[in-house]
This record gives C-alpha cells, sequence and structure tokens, in this order.
C-alpha cells in the first residue's frame, strides 16, 4: 500500500503536488483562506453603487464607440470592474498606484526622504504612509474629474459644487475616496497576513473578475476560428517567456572568511554563496507605473472636455487624440516608460540594499574584487547589463496585446500590459 501510494504521488504533475503539499499546511491553508475572503469582500464593495446613477446609461457610456467609452474601460481595469457599475471603489487602487509613482521619484530627489528609505524598516514605514496621505487628496480630485468625464457621457447628471448639486457631489467624491482607502486597507492586510503582494491581487482580481464578459468578445461570430487559434499561441507564448524571464537570474559568487577561537588558537575559516540578481527584479510595477502615466494626459483631456470655454475644450480635445490608445506611437512612448520605469525602479531598490556595505560588514567579498566602493560599482554594471533585457522584455509584453489584436482580430486584448501575471516584489 505504501509503495502504490508513492508511486501515485510520483506520478503526479509537479506543478499540483506543490499545491496539494501547500494546502496540506495549516499556517499556508490559513494565508490562503485569508486572501480569499478579503477578495471576496472586495467584489462585494465592487457592487456598491454611489447615489444617483443610471444604469442604463452607464452601460451606454461604456459600450459607445467614442474615445471616452475606450478611456473608461481603460480605467476600468484599475477599478477591478468597479467603475462600471459607479460604486464606491470606482476608482480602484489607481490614486495609490499615482501617489506611490509619486514617491518613487521624488525619494532620491530629497535629501530626507532618501535618509528615511535608508533606515529600515521604520523609516519605510514613514515613507508609506506619507504614500497614504497623498493618495487622499489624488482619490478626491479623481472622483470629481470621473464624476464630470461620466457627466459628459450622460452616466451621471448635477455634478458641481454649487447650489443643489453641492452635497450629492461631495457625497459622491467622498465615498470613492473612502472605497480607495479601503482596498487599499485590504491589499495591505492581504501582504501582512496573507501571501504578500495585496495591491497587486487586488488589482489582478478585478482583471479576473471580467474575464466572462471577455469571452463573449472572444467567440464572437465575426471573429474566426483561425484568429482565436493565434491568440491562444500568442498567450501560450507570452505566459512561457514570462516564467523564464521571472525565473532567470545572474549569480554573482560570493566568498565569506570567518575568524574562530577554539583552545586558545585561532582558525580561519572560508564559505561561499552567491547573490542572485533578477532578470525581473522590479516585477509588474514597471508596466503599472507607465500605464498609469499615459493615463494622467487622457484623464486631464477627458476631464478640459467637459469645460464650457472653447480653448479649454480644444486643448483636451487634443490631449485626447494625442494619447489615444488606437495608435502606434502611443505604445511606442508606453515602450520607452516601460524601459525607463524598470531600470529606475530597480536600481532604486538596490540602492536601498546597500549590498556592497553589507557585504563588507559580514566579511564577504566578491572574487577579484575590492570590497567597498569597487564591489558597490562591480553589482551596478552587472545589474545594468542584466536588467537590459529585463526591462526589453517588459516593454514587449506593455505592447504586445495591441499587435495581437491587430494579428488576431479578437478585441478582448485591448486591455493592454494586462496579461502579464508574474510574481510582482511587495509594494
Amino acid at each position: 500500500m505504501a509503495l502504490a501510494a508513492r508511486a501515485t504521488q510520483t506520478q503526479r504533475p509537479r506543478l499540483l503536488q506543490a499545491v496539494l503539499d501547500a494546502w496540506a499546511q495549516p499556517d499556508v491553508r490559513a494565508k490562503l483562506a485569508f486572501v480569499f475572503a478579503m477578495l471576496v469582500i472586495f467584489r462585494f464593495v465592487a457592487h456598491i453603487p454611489i447615489p444617483g446613477v443610471d444604469p442604463e446609461r452607464l452601460r451606454q457610456a461604456f459600450e459607445g464607440d467614442t474615445s471616452t467609452g475606450a478611456f473608461l474601460s481603460t480605467l476600468n481595469i484599475f477599478s477591478g470592474g468597479a467603475l462600471r457599475r459607479l460604486s464606491v471603489a470606482a476608482l480602484g487602487v489607481y490614486p495609490y498606484i499615482t501617489a506611490s509613482i509619486i514617491m518613487q521619484i521624488v525619494t532620491p530627489l530629497f535629501p530626507q526622504l532618501q535618509a528615511l528609505s535608508r533606515e529600515g524598516e521604520a523609516g519605510r514605514n514613514r515613507l508609506q504612509l506619507y504614500t497614504h496621505w497623498l493618495a487622499v487628496p489624488m482619490s478626491i480630485v479623481q472622483g470629481y474629474s470621473q464624476l464630470l468625464i461620466l457627466q459628459q457621457a450622460g452616466a451621471v447628471a448635477g455634478i458641481g459644487f454649487t447650489g443643489a448639486e453641492a452635497l450629492p457631489t461631495l457625497a459622491a467624491v467622498i465615498s470613492m475616496a473612502a472605497g480607495t482607502m479601503f482596498l487599499v486597507w485590504l491589499g495591505e492586510l492581504i501582504t501582512e497576513k496573507g501571501i504578500g503582494n495585496g495591491v497587486s491581487l487586488i488589482i489582478f482580481a478585478g482583471i479576473v473578475a471580467g474575464i466572462p464578459t471577455l469571452l463573449p468578445t472572444i467567440f464572437d461570430s465575426s471573429v474566426s476560428y483561425f484568429g482565436i487559434f493565434l491568440l491562444a499561441i500568442v498567450v501560450l507564448i507570452a505566459v512561457s517567456s514570462i516564467v523564464f524571464f521571472q525565473e532567470a537570474q545572474r549569480r554573482v559568487p560570493v566568498q565569506y572568511s570567518r575568524t574562530q577561537f577554539r583552545g586558545g588558537r585561532q582558525y580561519r575559516q572560508q564559505g561561499s554563496t552567491h547573490i542572485p540578481l533578477r532578470v525581473l527584479s522590479a516585477g509588474m510595477i514597471p508596466i503599472i507605473f507607465a500605464y498609469s502615466i499615459m493615463l494622467f494626459p487622457s484623464f486631464v483631456g477627458e476631464t478640459l472636455v467637459t469645460s464650457a470655454n472653447g480653448f479649454t475644450r480644444d486643448v483636451g480635445n487634443i490631449l485626447r487624440d494625442v494619447f489615444g490608445q488606437q495608435n502606434v506611437p502611443y505604445y511606442a512612448v508606453v515602450f520607452i516608460f516601460v524601459v525607463l520605469f524598470t531600470y529606475f525602479y530597480t536600481l532604486v531598490t538596490y540602492s536601498q540594499q546597500n549590498l556592497a556595505e553589507n557585504l563588507q560588514k559580514q566579511g564577504g567579498f566578491i572574487p577579484g574584487i575590492r570590497p567597498g566602493r569597487p564591489t558597490h560599482e562591480y553589482l551596478t554594471r552587472v545589474l545594468v547589463r542584466v536588467t537590459a533585457a529585463g526591462a526589453i522584455f517588459l516593454g514587449v509584453m506593455a505592447v504586445m496585446p495591441y499587435f495581437a489584436t491587430t494579428l488576431t482580430g479578437v478585441q478582448a486584448l485591448t486591455v493592454s500590459g494586462t496579461w502579464y501575471v508574474s510574481r510582482p516584489p511587495s509594494w
């Protein structure tokens, strides 16, 4: 019986066996159950609408062929499908992502923030608190802007801070800002008590929740079976490439020299290990950063179009047309932003780790490289070369949905960059 059970176990696929082994551990099972419970709460909140919403007009605004409908569909990704229902979680975690981008950019520019980033866990917690504070006013501004855009599309009415419109508008904006911070809190609970990467899981859960609505688009009668077959091949190649690049790393050899005293005599011991420098140490964050930045001009343009002033409205139309998502220059800029953000995020994270300094304190050294600054310069050169492959790969993955849509004719792939579902780092 024991031999039969062992043979059955060896015949199982490794991935399935790893899942079963993980589920058999009580602590892992409890963490997965906690994550599932938090995602259920997220989906429940995503169905709570704010007052004064016309569901039929809202549906028409999203299904329209105008640039406003395409822009709202893109924003709907970051809200996890909540914007389509205009719920209290309609903003999703997008304001928090924008606040994180700003903090990542300004931290190296201000000595006080840079000093906080080097103070370990306490400093990082303080920077995280600043990010939360910044996310609140950004939620209010973006919530009001989205209401103006939806008012232009005819989905809502009576938006303004004067007269009888003031109280309903204020209630809607505060509700949307509170929903954003609630989702951020859920993400942090998942990071702390679950399996990590809480905010990324919130975004991923929203994308997965929208898959059933995309299936009719994929199997539309106007789409050929050959296009669906090409789609399956592209997805298979993309997933395989993601796994390969996610696991790829450059191992830098390190030797340790320790001195111990035994019986009044001095002994010198040596050991060896390595520093793994990942090709994709930035994870999916550069893609989110790039699309968040590219959404901002379109967001401003869609808001300015609602203005009564002719010049302001013309500026809004220009921004909306230039940064529209149906042209090649848009995706060329996205590719460049992804590459730049990959290098930026990787180097900022590397500088905060102080690998060369910590290695010298622990008595370690890289063979052939002097400790201290020469080690730091060597690791930086290696990291820059290794990150080049990861940055180009992320750029290709970010623009691949657009070209895959053109190749296959399946419009469901217009959700740009969202199929990158690798293991991202913590926020």
